[in-house]
């Protein structure tokens, strides 16, 4: 009767028995599970996790990775459906990080992340001011966590990555930045990496996986060290037949590297299984790779990826792939069929999608010599691109813009083979024809001139060329070729 009695008083004056403590607990069952998901083996992953909700119902860290699991699909497919489904999981998951101890690093961290990876994923539904304010959060909260735990690793590999987009941001559109506190640099960011990839740490060997995938993207496209990155690639062995993240990924980095070959080969090898993910992603891809290597099934993977993909992103520049495919097939009837679906179909979110709607309405088709030309060398083909370009000279072409692009094609090949004076001339060419016109050739020869000069160590002439690059207007790809320009010219003055 006592302990009865006892109870009773203490619910009589407000106060109740604690619950237990909610922990993370990144045990070997959750690692399993966070590998299967960054393998995009979604379904194996998921399965892990709910085993580990079962057996321990106090452990945050399967919720967290619940996150990861929806992520992949969402940002890759872009379903609106699936979106619309899933989009309350975010205030879900990160009410449930609230539950655990403020006196963990993954307290905060686990939200940062949640946040972060919902602003990829918005950005991909046209949510920019919602996302750019989840951006704001995640930087945040990783600030005040990397205040609070200075040696927990996983904030510096999230921190780095946005502190080195930051500092591409055009002098422009700092205002923004700075008035939502998101300041970087290049050198701070890639520096806070860096020291995640090299930590031995326990909570770095953990989340490697996502760390190479983040490495890879900022050092070719951001920091512009190509030669470095596929050195890494090769030195971490990463397995591309078993993680379809990896195989996508560097498929992806060989179609914006010049190394088509290479990107077919991985796409080829890697396991095919039901295990994995469907991601239509993949058939973009592997379309674009076919495409400069000009196979003749290019367009099988271009049309599987335009009749089953559900966003927005990439579908201009593919419908405009698959008419030049008809097009130099001579087949103008569905050459014309897939460029009037340009006007209508997909987004402008991405330069080349714009590219293609600007190219769509002008009604004028390439030379489709040079277009050849441009494939091969997209690949990586130079020396196929350079033997088939020389056939003709600039004089052979009556029209202005077949006339410059000739000389940035043939700028451009010397320059990825290695043949640096010559592509000098030719890019000087470029820039002195084609500075004032809306062809992105000058602006793309001035930041090409710009890495020759970086390479060269003759700062003054690398910044010279960034700089002229970034004072072109009205061009094809300015947003990309800019930022790019920005990046060279933070790497330059070492901030």
């Amino acid at each position: 009767m006592r302990i009865i009695f006892s109870l009773i008083l203490l619910l009589s004056t407000g106060l109740t028995v604690s619950a237990r403590q909610k922990v993370y607990d990144f045990n070997s069952r959750c690692e399993q599970a966070y590998e299967a998901i960054m393998q995009l083996r979604l379904n194996a992953g998921r399965t892990l996790l709910e085993e580990e909700k079962k057996e321990n119902p106090d452990n945050l860290i399967p919720y967290f990775l619940d996150n990861y699991a929806d992520f992949f699909p969402l940002f890759f497919n872009e379903d609106a459906g699936e979106y619309a489904r899933k989009r309350g999981m975010r205030g879900i998951r990160l009410d449930k990080m609230l539950e655990g101890s403020p006196d963990s690093p993954y307290y905060l961290y686990t939200q940062a992340a949640i946040k972060f990876q919902w602003a990829m994923i918005k950005i991909k539904f046209n949510e920019k001011w919602d996302a750019t304010w989840e951006i704001r959060k995640a930087y945040m909260t990783l600030k005040e966590n990397q205040r609070r735990f200075p040696d927990f690793m996983p904030n510096k590999l999230l921190l780095g990555t946005m502190q080195t987009v930051f500092g591409t941001i055009p002098e422009g559109y700092k205002w923004i930045t700075n008035i939502l506190g998101l300041k970087g640099s290049i050198r701070d960011g890639m520096s806070n990496v860096n020291a995640f990839i090299e930590s031995n740490a326990p909570e770095a060997r953990l989340l490697r996986e996502e760390s190479y995938y983040y490495y890879c993207y900022l050092m070719l496209f951001i920091v512009n060290k190509p030669e470095e990155t596929w050195e890494f690639l090769q030195r971490k062995q990463l397995d591309t037949k078993s993680n379809y993240l990896y195989a996508l990924m560097v498929a992806n980095l060989s179609l914006n590297n010049q190394k088509a070959a290479n990107g077919i080969r991985v796409l080829e090898e890697k396991h095919d299984s039901n295990e994995y993910a469907d991601i239509e992603y993949y058939n973009y891809v592997y379309g674009l790779l076919k495409l400069t290597r000009l196979d003749n099934d290019a367009h099988v993977y271009l049309e599987r990826f335009i009749n089953n993909f559900k966003g927005k992103f990439y579908i201009k520049e593919c419908l405009q792939r698959l008419s030049w495919y008809y097009y130099l097939e001579g087949n103008q009837a569905l050459a014309n069929k897939y460029r009037n679906m340009i006007l209508t179909k997909g987004g402008t979110e991405t330069d080349a999608d714009k590219q293609a709607l600007k190219e769509a309405e002008n009604g004028k088709w390439p030379n489709p010599f040079l277009l050849k030309v441009r494939l091969l060398s997209d690949g990586g083909f130079f020396s196929e691109a350079l033997k088939l370009l020389l056939t003709r000279k600039a004089a052979d072409f009556p029209a202005m813009e077949d006339k410059l692009e000739y000389a940035y094609r043939l700028g451009r090949i010397y320059d990825e083979s290695g043949q640096d004076d010559k592509a000098i001339v030719m890019y000087e060419v470029t820039i002195k024809v084609g500075a004032n016109r809306q062809e992105y050739y000058a602006a793309r020869a001035s930041l090409q001139l710009g890495y020759i000069y970086e390479k060269r160590k003759d700062k003054t002439k690398a910044v010279q060329c960034y700089q002229q690059c970034l004072d072109m207007k009205g061009h094809d790809y300015k947003n990309s070729l800019d930022q790019r320009a920005k990046a060279g010219i933070q790497r330059v003055n070492g901030s």
